[in-house]
């Protein structure tokens, strides 16, 4: 019923406005809310000279350290290639604008920087080369195997008494005959 008072002036504009946000949506990634500014998103793949240098002013860089990723179909764009490594590799007294990041506002990301965050992939050189680091670990599991042959073949035993009871033995609870004396029994000699 309010739809049929609102007359027909109010339903062309209503119309106009479903029209407009479905255009909106179809424009997004398919989720309304999705959508990204167009400063944020990469460009088309430069190709001139003048594009290179308008997508490296774009992502804050150098004309000369940009370089963008192959356009290879994957819809990378003009987004820079940046080089594989992890957030370690940062200096850690630096006064980032985000700590927990290491990075500052502006700086471009690498395109898959959610594998080289603190807590994921390390990509800073070690600071004891790998052949060192085999060669202990060999030495260490080529002693334990020979202390546990050792220990194989020359076994060791505690020395033990047999077992002591309370109460002369336990001498009712084991079955022993209540009429009769138990046994005196004696765990040492002297």
């Amino acid at each position: 019923a309010p739809a049929a008072t609102a007359g027909p002036s109010r339903q062309p504009a209503a119309a106009a406005a479903e029209e407009e946000e479905a255009a909106a949506i179809a424009a997004s990634t398919g989720e309304p809310g999705t959508r990204k500014p167009e400063d944020m998103m990469p460009g088309p793949y430069p190709r001139t000279p003048e594009e290179r240098a308008a997508a490296a002013k774009k992502y804050n860089m150098r004309v000369e350290d940009y370089e963008p990723y192959p356009d290879d179909g994957f819809g990378y764009g003009d987004y820079p290639k940046l080089p594989n490594k992890s957030l370690h590799e940062r200096d850690p007294w630096y006064q980032w604008d985000q700590p927990d990041m290491r990075h500052n506002w502006g700086q471009p990301m690498h395109w898959d920087f959610d594998m080289y965050i603190r807590n994921r992939v390390d990509t800073s050189p070690t600071v004891v080369p790998w052949h060192t680091m085999r060669k202990h670990f060999l030495v260490f599991l080529s002693t334990m195997l020979i202390m546990f042959a050792v220990g194989q073949i020359y076994p060791s035993y505690r020395p033990v008494g047999p077992k002591q009871y309370p109460f002369n033995d336990l001498y009712l609870e084991r079955g022993g005959d209540p009429n009769k004396e138990p046994p005196v029994v004696t765990h040492y000699e002297i």
